[in-house]
């Protein structure tokens, strides 16, 4: 049995150079796109947030998770191709360099993770759970994205001791090779090469991270699993029965935030299962022990890995588009840098249960405030007293604060408008 590759097998870490070139813009295009993304995702979600049509802590529980795949691009993308693609093999003063980034890069990775775990959370208990999820703390966002992100240091640290760069030194042998066997003497053909891996003196160390680091990766999506299962039965059982506290509206926004958390474990499933599989190959046998054909399944793996890994950070900010039309219009408008959606206590509307402000509850009313405005006497903006639901997605009913407001609620309740913010 081979103990230890050739050269050739040690150099194939380095892609050729049509795969470099490929992968150049592949990940380009990618990077532009997550960033974009993310970023308009941030922006929409605080808009939202100003103009009353989503709740605060949906909004920290996106912008966190949105924070989280960013830094994943921008620290993992630019490293990756100028380190691992186009200079795989660095001089041993890159040690503190490796460190640092496969600390950042797991912690920002498994943060985006946990972000997801505590999102379900928290919608899990909002709606199967509504009158314990009232009793909670205020602050209880703020506490669940601490957790996420501490979470994510911990299952991240130990490979600022157990990474770090090392030198390999191929052998073509026929059998084991123990010390002593091969001295300065030899003609054996070997090189010297250092890259970012992990330490041999910390092996056990790095292997148990990467097992650990695996079982929060299917102790999260099992979970998630299960709370959006849950989700869906509490929304099943309470199908077709409209109450006063409880309206069509909100299970409808229940619903979104249901599709949009399922889609988000579907895509961490397809998109982290193979860079998972590429990790656990790296904690199963020391690389001393690699055979020629190991090597090369995990180099054939690696690039494909990277890149499924990748694209779940770049995919988020199209969850939300697709789980939301309401989102999405303020998405585009926000890309477009045209942003016509006025604040939810400002609209002008015909009938607050008119089915045209229903179906687009965030477009802005110019043109019937300027029909309007023709008339001399002037007249005061419509507002009814429909809050957030409890799922925290927007709903396209307003919400008022003010007090010449209180009245208008007054007269709209009698037509049967008792819609409570759970």
């Amino acid at each position: 049995m081979e103990e230890f590759v050739d050269e050739k097998d040690w150099k194939q870490l380095e892609p050729a150079v049509s795969v470099k070139v490929f992968l150049t813009v592949l990940y380009s295009g990618m990077l532009l796109v997550g960033v974009i993304g993310n970023s308009v995702t941030i922006e929409t979600s605080n808009l939202l947030r100003r103009k009353g049509y989503l709740q605060k802590n949906v909004t920290d529980h996106m912008v966190s998770l949105a924070c989280s795949d960013l830094l994943v691009l921008l620290i993992g993308m630019p490293v990756e191709l100028c380190s691992a693609i186009w200079n795989p093999f660095m001089p041993t003063s890159g040690d503190a360099y490796c460190k640092v980034y496969n600390f950042l890069f797991e912690t920002c990775s498994y943060a985006t993770l946990l972000n997801v775990a505590t999102m379900s959370f928290e919608r899990f208990m909002a709606i199967c759970y509504p009158f314990r999820y009232k009793s909670l703390s205020g602050r209880r966002t703020a506490y669940l994205i601490l957790f996420a992100w501490l979470t994510s240091v911990m299952v991240a640290l130990p490979l600022l001791i157990a990474t770090g760069t090392e030198g390999h030194r191929g052998l073509v042998t026929e059998g084991p090779v123990t010390e002593g066997t091969v001295t300065e003497g030899d003609n054996w053909p070997t090189q010297n090469l250092t890259f970012c891996t992990s330490l041999s003196q910390h092996w056990n160390m790095y292997r148990a991270s990467i097992w650990v680091a695996f079982i929060v990766y299917i102790v999260v999506l099992a979970l998630v699993a299960f709370m959006c299962r849950s989700m869906i039965k509490v929304i099943k059982e309470a199908a077709g029965n409209v109450s006063k506290t409880e309206s069509a509206q909100v299970k409808t926004a229940r619903k979104q935030t249901i599709l949009f958390l399922g889609l988000i474990v579907v895509a961490l499933v397809i998109c982290w299962l193979p860079n998972q599989v590429r990790r656990l190959m790296t904690a199963v046998f020391h690389k001393h022990k690699w055979t020629r054909a190991y090597l090369r399944s995990y180099i054939t793996l690696l690039p494909v890995a990277d890149t499924f890994f990748y694209l779940s950070s770049v995919i988020n900010p199209f969850l939300y588009n697709l789980s939301s039309s309401q989102f999405r219009q303020v998405f585009l408008q926000v890309l477009l840098c045209r942003r016509t959606v006025e604040h939810v206590n400002r609209r002008v509307l015909s009938s607050p249960w008119s089915a045209k402000s229903s179906t687009h509850p965030l477009v802005s009313k110019s043109r019937r405030q300027q029909d309007s405005s023709s008339d001399r006497t002037p007249k005061k903006d419509q507002k009814s007293s429909t809050p957030q639901s409890d799922s925290g997605v927007i709903l396209s009913s307003p919400c008022s604060t003010d007090q010449e407001v209180i009245k208008l609620q007054n007269e709209l309740t009698q037509l049967g408008n008792d819609e409570t913010e759970i």
